[in-house]
């Protein structure tokens, strides 16, 4: 069976943990590969190698960082249907997703070639007589992500790209679901003309992610998964001095007005409700119409569209979206499904029981539909993260407003509509920390930041863009001053400007 190891100072390694996770084929239910789950040993190995190597990349200029991100940028743009292929086979998307999961990550390497502009500090020339003030932008030194198993390609990029082009090195834990991708992009990076030790990988679980949290050498740590992980990472790694970003879960909201193209609006809810099986944390789980009329309506699209949809294996051209990615999660989703019909809430489509021919053990869930979800409601509260919509009505759009404005997750949330001056209050007003209107998925482009509020988000920093360049780097002022043979008494105040 196929092997999965760590990737340590430019090359693969076993490492001394005696413990491996199994990697399945969602479309199968089979064992495809074994990945090995590293310790704390394994750990400090690839901290060291970074660490070496981190002193070699902060040296190298800026523009020449930016080099090898054009040439990774190119590697793996030469070899996407590669990497897309080898992402479905772990994750269970279909493949065209897939490709779409690279590419978002790619924009944020994009992004990293122009890192010579961002890393440019501030200037003041006669702050004082003779005296220049500057900033300067430098590296932390060692950082890691922890990255979910639902976008293997992209959030690792959104993390390591920024990391890497403004001069640290970086430990990567990806998840143990789905770890080839990872290590293939590490391969491309020293490829691309990184030093060895700049980019590295460690698997594992728990074990591997108290070692970095614990780790003195390890300055700065990004997070992206479940809520109540996030909490522990941003806690556990504060608590042990580092600079930490974590992102956790959501439950994305989708309000329609009743004067919104209700055609494109219910197209663009399927896509975002049961795109990827509804493993996105910038799904739309919840839909919002507001008024009788607008709900009735909404409902009977989403019906008619939900008896098109194909649910296929990932290879399928034809399918919307494929399995889910484990046996595990596929019961957690079904009882979630149960726990909504025993709240009370109408079970209007179950997909429950979906079986593919020649694909029986499979971990695939149908499209499911809930209405008449009430705000107190369990499954309303939580995170499914599966293909499961949930319509919750509303009067009004204050009360619409309200929903998500009140839940205890933050990250995204949607607005369709015709009127510009309903959609410009709503953001406005929201409690919440990316807005679409009729935009169903939110997530900004790499040059913007990603991130949400609430108990989505712990930190100051959000992903990428300038953000990620600021949490990535330290800043540096500096006051000169050039004196004339001038001489002057001793100060024994506080400088003034007076």
């Amino acid at each position: 069976m196929r092997q999965i190891e760590h990737f340590i100072d430019g090359r693969s390694a076993r490492g001394s943990g005696q413990r491996f996770g199994d990697v399945f084929n969602p479309n199968t239910g089979e064992v495809q590969a074994r990945v090995a789950f590293g310790d704390a040993a394994d750990l400090d190995a690839a901290v060291r190698s970074a660490a070496k190597a981190q002193e070699e990349w902060a040296a190298v200029n800026p523009q020449r960082r930016a080099r090898v991100m054009f040439e990774f940028k190119r590697l793996v743009e030469a070899r996407m249907n590669e990497l897309a292929e080898m992402l479905s086979s772990e994750h269970g998307k279909v493949v065209a997703d897939s490709r779409g999961d690279v590419q978002r990550g790619l924009e944020v390497i994009e992004f990293a070639c122009g890192i010579p502009h961002a890393l440019k500090g501030e200037y003041t020339e006669g702050a004082g007589p003779g005296i220049d003030v500057y900033s300067l932008r430098q590296p932390l030194g060692v950082v890691a992500g922890i990255t979910p198993f639902n976008f293997p390609a992209m959030i690792p990029m959104w993390m390591f790209g920024v990391a890497i082009a403004v001069g640290n090195s970086f430990i990567l834990k990806p998840s143990e679901k789905d770890p080839s991708v990872p290590v293939r992009l590490a391969e491309l990076m020293m490829e691309a003309g990184a030093p060895a030790g700049v980019l590295n990988v460690v698997h594992g679980d728990k074990a591997v992610v108290d070692a970095i949290l614990e780790h003195p050498l390890i300055r700065a740590v990004s997070f992206v998964g479940s809520s109540d992980i996030a909490h522990y990472v941003y806690s556990k790694g504060a608590e042990h001095g580092k600079r930490v970003q974590a992102m956790g879960g959501a439950k994305n909201h989708g309000i329609v007005l009743p004067d919104a193209d209700l055609e494109h609006a219910v197209k663009d809810i399927m896509g975002a409700a049961y795109g990827s099986a509804g493993e996105r944390c910038m799904a739309l789980p919840v839909v919002v119409p507001v008024g009788a009329k607008t709900a009735d309506a909404v409902r009977e699209r989403v019906l008619s569209e939900i008896e098109t949809l194909k649910v296929g294996v990932s290879t399928d051209p034809a399918a919307q979206y494929g399995p889910v990615v484990t046996a595990a999660h596929k019961k957690r989703v079904e009882d979630y499904i149960q726990l909504g019909k025993d709240e009370g809430a109408e079970l209007v489509v179950d997909g429950r029981g979906l079986t593919l021919q020649g694909y029986d053990k499979g971990f695939f869930v149908g499209p499911t539909l809930f209405d008449h979800v009430k705000p107190q409601m369990k499954t309303y509260k939580e995170e499914i993260f599966g293909p499961v919509l949930q319509i919750v009505r509303a009067e009004s759009l204050d009360e619409a407003v309200k929903l998500p404005s009140e839940h205890a997750y933050g990250n995204g949330v949607a607005i369709f509509t015709r009127n510009g001056r309903a959609a410009r209050d709503f953001a406005a007003k929201v409690n919440v920390g990316m807005v679409g209107i009729n935009v169903p998925i939110p997530v900004p482009v790499a040059y913007h930041t990603f991130g949400g509020w609430k108990r989505s988000a712990f930190g100051d920093a959000n992903q990428h863009g300038m953000d990620g360049v600021r949490f990535f780097t330290k800043v540096k002022t500096v006051t000169a001053r050039w004196p004339e043979g001038m001489t002057e008494d001793s100060a024994f105040v506080i400088p003034t400007m007076n």
